[in-house]
């Protein structure tokens, strides 16, 4: 199968080239011009250099592919509203959808993400999604982005379905992104936890249940993308004994936490300089957000790996790349 990636060169993507490599495919890579990601070097695939907010470059590159897997986004939550974002993650999403229906690609996926569906809604919930009440644009365009794919899917024949991760641990993470908790414990800037847990995934297995997906998934649905469901004190135990290094044994109050996010967002504005902590990031990681991925596991086969071989792997990773 011939398959084209966006977003190829993050930490997901990465891995994604790689198995479906080795599964035989022939892989293409849809890179930004300004993309300095070297994650990819050396990699037996075609690549192809443009924007998904212009539509001219992306026909080309796209024409000729039985499947798109639309990776690309900007994760950026800070500031917390951004212009920018939304359109890379709104408009950029519409134009891949344009793309694969002009040229009559039979398959698409969109990764997204697990905050954008209420897998477990409870008794007076009054946000469309559980991410909403953050207040970031970067949770709130991937549900609009989302909303996007499943109504041209219903109204005008999109051939796509949505997978969507929960936290992603692993290697390739060049940014780096998710593994910037695992860096903070590593070099002795992680002192404290807060009360909060969250559901971890090896990115790898993200990779394995998006490749699976191409022959079992079903057009229309979504399938989140998880394994454990973790407190901040448990994970932190784990990285600790997995890379060798003291973790944190004291909690913060999650008031201190907010209202360290609170000065965090003020400092960010006086000095024009994203802060360590903002006002939703604090708040996220006061909460529990844990998910429910075992209809996924059975439809797409997708492991569940042990977090601790993710956070080895990661920390491997950020060492072999002089990050440590």
């Amino acid at each position: 199968m011939k398959i084209l990636i966006t977003g190829a060169d993050g930490m997901l993507g990465s891995n994604l080239v790689r198995l479906l490599l080795d599964r035989g495919h022939l892989v293409s890579a849809f890179l930004h011009p300004q993309s300095k990601s070297k994650t990819l070097k050396g990699l037996p695939i075609k690549t192809f250099t443009g924007d998904i907010l212009k539509p001219e470059t992306m026909l080309p590159a796209f024409e000729g592919h039985d499947a798109v897997i639309h990776a690309a986004a900007s994760t950026a939550v800070w500031p917390a509203r951004s212009e920018v974002v939304r359109r890379i993650n709104i408009e950029g999403t519409r134009n891949v959808i344009e793309a694969v229906l002009t040229l009559g690609i039979p398959k698409m996926v969109y990764v997204g993400s697990a905050s954008s569906v209420n897998t477990q809604p409870k008794p007076g919930d009054k946000y469309p999604f559980p991410g909403a009440k953050f207040g970031l644009d970067y949770i709130d365009s991937k549900y609009e982005a989302y909303q996007l794919v499943m109504q041209a899917v219903r109204e005008r024949g999109l051939p796509a379905l949505a997978i969507l991760p929960t936290f992603m641990i692993g290697p390739f993470d060049s940014l780096p992104g998710t593994g910037k908790m695992i860096l903070s414990l590593a070099t002795g800037k992680l002192n404290f936890y807060t009360r909060g847990g969250r559901n971890i995934i090896y990115v790898k297995d993200v990779a394995v249940a998006i490749a699976n997906s191409l022959d079992h998934g079903e057009t229309g649905k979504y399938y989140i993308a998880g394994n454990e469901n973790i407190t901040y004190k448990d994970f932190f135990a784990k990285v600790g004994a997995a890379i060798g290094k003291p973790y944190p044994t004291r909690a913060v109050p999650s008031w201190a936490v907010k209202l360290a996010g609170l000065a965090g967002d003020l400092g960010g504005k006086i000095l024009r300089k994203e802060p360590l902590l903002t006002y939703p990031m604090a708040r996220i990681s006061c909460e529990e957000q844990y998910v429910d991925s075992s209809e996924t596991v059975r439809a797409l086969d997708m492991p569940q790996t042990d977090i601790s071989i993710a956070v080895s792997e990661s920390y491997q990773w950020f060492l072999d790349n002089h990050y440590l």
